[in-house]
């Protein structure tokens, strides 16, 4: 998990007003000991304090109401109907290439050609998408990769 993800993880466990030795939150973290003192200190600039309990079965505890909203927290699982469009589109990226792609409707009823730029590969409402300047209608915009009938990688680089 990112530094971002872990730190809010930590939050979260501690928010339960339980004490966790270091060790505990390095295995549940799956980090060192080191990188627990770190998000420690990451918190304390931002102005979320825990206090330190020393000796044999010290550890840290969070004396404040902080409510982290579980969105952040809980890795949803992403999927992708083959994987597919998602490296032709990865390569469009590396090489800089234009792609012609045939688009679906929100109805799933019918479709419109468009010329994309490709810029990078990110995560939608839980789905994956990619966000391109579309030269139908002149803007960047992000596409559904489920929502991509056909795709085309074109010659032509932007």
């Amino acid at each position: 998990m990112s530094k971002v993800s872990n730190i809010l993880t930590m939050l979260e466990l501690l928010s339960s007003g339980r004490k966790y030795n270091i060790q505990e939150l390095a295995e549940q973290l799956e980090v060192s000991k080191r990188m627990i003192r770190v998000y420690k200190e990451e918190l304390e600039k931002s102005g979320i304090y825990l206090d330190s309990i020393k000796g044999p079965h010290g550890g840290y505890v969070l004396n404040q109401q902080i409510h982290v909203p579980r969105r952040f927290i809980n890795q949803a699982p992403i999927y992708i109907e083959g994987n597919e469009k998602f490296n032709k589109l990865s390569q469009a990226i590396k090489t800089r290439k234009k792609v012609l792609i045939e688009y679906y409707q929100k109805d799933f009823k019918s479709t419109s050609k468009r010329i994309i730029e490709p810029y990078d590969l990110l995560v939608l409402n839980y789905e994956w998408g990619v966000a391109a300047y579309c030269e139908l209608k002149k803007e960047i915009r992000h596409f559904y990769l489920n929502r991509i009938k056909e795709l085309q990688i074109l010659e032509e680089k932007y």
